[in-house]
């Protein structure tokens, strides 16, 4: 019987510090998304940067697809330029030090002055790198209003 004890509370345990880890994980990723967020309408490129893989790849409804390089300096630039974005309906699932994200994008722009909206799904892939979360990958597609 008290070997049956000791067996449930060792299971018990790993099955909270899974948890604990999983919702530390989980939290970190999303204070990168929302980081990710603000440097999108700052135009951070400093942020820009340390939030994203050198190996991105950043696909665009429009079918484009840039690297690291190219995707922050169309923002910082303002051919690319985000006054506000919403995000909603994220959902994330994690393997390993890798997570899909996938969530619904609301967007006022002004690309190189001109204003617009944008209604997207998106398709993002986060990996940690030295410990910190990096996009990438990212795949849009629009999304009917």
């Amino acid at each position: 019987m008290m070997k049956k004890l000791i067996i449930a509370i060792i299971l018990f345990s790993a099955s909270v510090g899974v948890s604990n880890a999983q919702s530390k994980n989980e939290k970190a990723l999303e204070l990168a998304i929302e980081q990710l967020r603000k440097a999108m309408v700052d135009g951070d490129s400093s942020s820009l940067s340390k939030l994203t893989s050198d190996k991105l790849s950043y696909g665009h409804s429009s079918g484009a697809v840039e690297d690291k390089v190219a995707f922050i300096s169309k923002i910082v630039s303002g051919r690319s330029d985000f006054e506000t974005i919403q995000l909603s309906g994220t959902t994330i699932s994690f393997s390993g030090k890798t997570a899909i994200v996938r969530q619904h994008l609301d967007a006022v722009t002004k690309d190189s002055g001109k204003p617009g909206e944008v209604h997207l799904e998106l398709l993002l892939v986060w990996q940690k790198e030295k410990g910190q979360w990096k996009l990438l990958a990212r795949q849009a597609v629009k999304r009917p209003v």
